[in-house]
């Protein structure tokens, strides 16, 4: 209240969404500010380090926000990107195997199982390059993650290559658990001179898409269909998904937004 600066380590939440003073408990406001050592709100990075290794500090800057940007930091962020590189970490070194080897299956080159981690890591790919020549480091980190979501959900399906492949891509972000990984998956030579993956242009569309079907404006059902339909071909499988809702009334407009949605106007 008397406009003193109070450093972050002394500050508790109320639970209300605010702060107070650990000792005192006085109410307390927040700035955003750039680091200073007045304000007492530097960030040694050596500590984060200790903690949670090199990899996650380097992350987690990334993952702030635009480059160009200001960004808060918050010490409780931080251990959600190092969850994040645990996760990638138990993909391919599961918490059962006793060597510490990788599973057997992604050790062998064998035929892609699953279509959804194969047809999401071209995506992943092709949006991380595109993201970093434009220094969007903080998309680039989500779309990866979205990679280790899918991938996580069938992880027996995963397969060597691909396995390589998603290393490769995550070694400029977080180089020492990349390299590592890298050398248990049996990848020839170092990870640091390993060439960029390339990406299927075909992977990137979807072969279905969903449509959202109205009846006078309100959502009412959805319906799957291939995405070069045509708009008679959405129509009727817009009708037979909505029949219930259209039975005993008059349509008087059919309205087709390519991709999005069927809406029918009755009356």
């Amino acid at each position: 209240a008397r406009g003193a600066i109070v450093p972050a380590k002394d500050a508790v939440e109320d639970g209300q969404g605010g702060f107070r003073h650990r000792e005192s408990g006085q109410p307390l406001t927040r700035e955003i500010a750039k680091m200073s050592k007045s304000l007492h709100n530097v960030v040694n990075p050596d500590d984060v380090v200790r903690e949670y290794g090199a990899d996650t500090l380097r992350l987690y800057e990334m993952f702030l926000g635009p480059l160009a940007d200001a960004k808060p930091w918050n010490d409780q962020d931080v251990p959600g990107v190092h969850r994040f590189l645990a996760r990638v970490w138990r993909l391919v070194v599961p918490e059962d195997t006793e060597s510490g080897e990788t599973f057997a299956y992604l050790r062998e080159d064998r035929a892609v199982q699953d279509e959804e981690i194969e047809r999401q890591l071209h995506r992943t790919i092709a949006k991380v390059e595109g993201d970093v020549r434009r220094l969007a480091f903080n998309t680039a980190i989500s779309a990866m993650m979205i990679w280790v979501n899918v991938a996580t959900k069938n992880p027996a399906a995963l397969t060597r290559d691909q396995a390589l492949r998603f290393v490769r891509v995550l070694a400029p972000f977080a180089p020492h658990l990349a390299e590592e990984l890298w050398a248990r998956l049996r990848g020839p030579g170092l990870l640091a001179h390993a060439s960029w993956p390339l990406f299927d242009p075909a992977q990137l569309v979807d072969s279905m898409v969903e449509y959202a079907v109205q009846v006078n404006g309100k959502v009412r059902e959805r319906v799957t269909v291939p995405t070069g339909a045509a708009d008679q071909d959405v129509l009727a499988a817009a009708r037979a998904q909505a029949a219930a809702h259209l039975a005993g009334r008059q349509v008087v407009k059919e309205v087709v937004v390519r991709g999005r949605l069927v809406n029918f106007v009755v009356k």
